[in-house]
């Protein structure tokens, strides 16, 4: 039987309605068992930003309980989805909470990880989803629920072995070629030939095959810029690895997409059920563009272009773009995927990531964004309307 908990968009729903948090957790807490109240105070920690106690928490949780069920309204749901996820924060599982935020759908999250057992059988459900992310350490994970799933005769949405193809240098691999897409070839590059490279020993073509300053260079397991950066040459190479002590890296080539304004532009764009669905525009003086840092909330005028976009998107962009769109999808085989893009001069889309874990919520404040909660309603509803269609892998 799932244990009840306190979700993490339920918390903060409630701080950003201004609530009073306190009070609402005593009374949410009520009858909470011991897994679901230790869910619960890791979701607080990881709002307070102490990650270590976060996943102390939870590791304790799931050592006592793997099913977990995000409480809902009184009414009976109309669909029982259930999640196979894997430990961790925000950037190792798709978001689900955010976007079933106030559906009809009940929620159940089975937990897998190494060093828990697999259930015997799966609980009732109407439906199933893996939300298990795509990163170097989650692969054992996601060849366990594809042998869970095999005793399930419901919808199965994201199948495991098409979340595998989500890493940097499959996808890359993956996408190459579609019309109108642009997608810069990642590589998977030992730090020893970095060294060689910085020191001139060998090549940018012994990595890339061809190409020359500038690149982009990541650690394997990056979440939200972490450890990215822009190398103009072998110096600055050198200056990188010296601040790194990862033993393997991604590198691409750079491709500068800034506006004829001098901006750069990055747009989130859900797929869903293979059609697309903008999530946020995000405008900024710097290259690599995070929503949270792009000054969005200072600045009327970048809010008033989002607004447009979205206002805009499926009767422009989205129509614009229609043959990449289907083209990914085709190759893909993922029911929900989400990329980070850019619009190029020549028209096409330049690919910066894709995966299935990239937060996707309308948590901003309604009073700075009002475009915001109505156009992600349509998102949300998108999402609804496709778990009641058959899943892409089973067409």
């Amino acid at each position: 039987m799932a244990s009840d908990f306190i979700s993490l968009v339920t918390v903060m729903s409630e701080m950003a309605a201004g609530h009073e948090v306190d009070s609402f957790l005593k009374q949410a807490g009520l009858g909470l068992d011991m897994a679901g109240l230790l869910m619960g105070m890791a979701v607080m920690s990881l709002l307070m930003g102490d990650g270590a106690t976060y996943a102390r928490l939870q590791a304790s949780a799931l050592r006592r309980q793997q099913y977990y069920r995000l409480r809902r309204g009184p009414a009976p749901p109309a669909m029982r989805l259930l999640a196979l996820m894997g430990p961790g924060d925000l950037s190792d599982n798709t978001p689900l909470e955010f976007m079933l935020e106030g559906s009809d759908v009940e929620l159940t999250l089975l937990y897998l990880a190494p060093d828990l057992p697999l259930p015997a059988r799966l609980p009732e459900h109407d439906a199933c989803m893996v939300a298990i992310a795509p990163a170097e350490g989650e692969q054992p994970l996601l060849v366990a629920a594809a042998g869970l799933l095999r005793g399930t005769d419901k919808p199965v949405f994201n199948r495991p072995e098409r979340i595998a193809l989500l890493l940097r240098d499959r996808v890359s691999d993956a996408l190459q070629g579609i019309a109108g897409l642009a997608v810069p070839r990642v590589a998977r590059v030992a730090r020893a030939l970095l060294d060689e490279i910085a020191a001139g020993r060998r090549g940018l073509a012994d990595m890339l095959g061809a190409g020359d300053f500038p690149v982009i260079v990541r650690p394997l397991v990056s979440h939200t810029g972490q450890g990215l950066a822009r190398i103009a040459d072998r110096a600055e190479l050198l200056d990188y690895l010296a601040t790194r002590s990862e033993p393997d890296f991604f590198v691409a080539p750079f491709i500068d997409y800034a506006g004829a304004d001098g901006q750069y532009r990055k747009y989130r764009i859900a797929l869903i059920g293979g059609r697309p669905q903008l999530c946020h525009m995000a405008i900024s003086s710097h290259w690599m563009v995070h929503y949270v840092n792009a000054g969005m909330a200072d600045s009327a005028a970048k809010r008033a272009e989002e607004a447009a976009a979205m206002a805009g998107f499926d009767s422009d962009f989205a129509p614009r773009h229609a043959g990449v769109w289907r083209a990914m999808t085709a190759r893909l085989g993922l029911d929900y995927a989400v990329m980070d893009c850019a619009e190029l001069a020549d028209g096409s889309l330049l690919l910066f990531e894709l995966d299935n874990v990239c937060i996707v919520h309308a948590m901003d404040n309604p009073a700075v964004y009002p475009y915001k909660r109505p156009h992600m309603a349509g998102v949300f509803a998108a999402f609804r309307t496709m778990l009641a269609e058959p899943p892409i892998a089973a067409a």
